[in-house]
């Protein structure tokens, strides 16, 4: 065998190796020691990110024939679980349940962001997308997104809004209302979404942009009366509700979305596996029942679609902040 036949042989060895050793890492070393591959959510437990990871983790470990856990790093609007996944060790089994304001709009909103969402990190699996809903207290005088806006024009600064917070996907999706139809709207912080929606129902603020899911039941029972929801397409747990497009607002289109990412270096094998490890979770008909029920849309695919999807709205958030004091 000459040198470059040699060279061939040992590349393909290495190769080989390489494979046996990601096979080894996902199956542990025996029956009685499997690794553990832990789900890292940047946000305390018992919120909407750590109950969809809680909800999958499961299914995950089922089609790993792993133990699959969910580690809770809260801190920094999601930053610092991230942080600590994109230092981590390429084969260390430690990804980054990632909801999408931690990657498109936190680096705009904290003065120093500890990484770089779109370098630091490398995307393995898309996992759910959803929409928000603008609701409206009931007693307001505009009904359809039109009269809201006529309303607004009208009485520029009167319309208030409720949001989760300061930087929140909520309250963006106000200012991206406002820029897009010309409005001037009135901003109120709230210390999550659940005191927002009461000031809602009692009357004490107008409006708000609420998660499908959680806005669904003060929907159902009239506490509040939809008029839109943010996505390009209607949303199939309000399927009654038009979209903000339908109801004339163009380049409108706002959601959420939680993506799992790894460490930098990661072998293209194990992305591929954990990938479709994770479109076979989601394929499960009890997993995927409950998450539609909870509002979410499955949002399967390749790594390269939550690397568009987060270069487009990082950017578009941007647009959007700009101006804004988060102090």
């Amino acid at each position: 065998m000459n040198i470059q036949g040699k060279r061939l042989a040992r590349r393909g060895w290495l190769q080989w190796l390489s494979a046996m050793s990601l096979g080894f890492w996902l199956i542990g070393a025996s029956a009685q020691s499997p690794q553990t591959v832990r789900l890292v959510v940047g946000y305390s437990a018992g919120g909407p990110v750590d109950a969809a990871a809680r909800l999958i983790a499961p299914a995950l470990a089922r089609e790993l024939g792993q133990n699959v856990v969910v580690e809770n790093r809260p801190g920094a609007a999601g930053a610092l679980g991230g942080d600590a996944v994109s230092k981590s060790a390429p084969n260390a089994l430690m990804f980054f349940f990632a909801a999408s304001p931690t990657m498109t709009i936190t680096p705009h909103v904290i003065k120093s962001m500890p990484f770089d969402p779109l370098k630091d990190l490398v995307p393995i699996a898309p996992i759910l997308s959803y929409a928000n809903v603008l609701v409206v207290n009931n007693d307001q005088p505009f009904k359809t997104v039109p009269e809201l806006v006529a309303y607004a024009k009208a009485n520029p600064g009167k319309v208030a809004y409720g949001s989760a917070g300061m930087g929140a996907s909520n309250h963006l999706s106000g200012e991206l209302f406002a820029l897009r139809t010309g409005t001037q709207l009135t901003h109120v912080p709230y210390k999550g979404n659940a005191p927002a929606m009461t000031d809602v129902i009692g009357g004490q603020i107008q409006m708000m942009f609420d998660i499908v899911g959680g806005a669904r039941g003060h929907i159902a029972s009239g506490r509040v009366r939809p008029i839109a929801v943010t996505s390009k397409e209607r949303n199939a747990g309000l399927p009654q509700v038009m979209s903000m497009k339908e109801a004339g607002i163009e380049d409108y289109d706002v959601g959420g979305w939680y993506a799992l990412y790894g460490p930098p270096k990661m072998e293209p094998e194990l992305i591929k596996r954990i990938n479709e490890a994770t479109r076979q979770a989601l394929a499960r008909d009890d997993v995927k029942a409950r998450l539609v029920e909870l509002g979410y849309d499955l949002w399967v695919g390749p790594p390269s679609w939550v690397t568009e999807r987060a270069t487009r709205e990082l950017a578009l958030w941007g647009t959007v902040t700009k101006g804004i004091k988060f102090d």
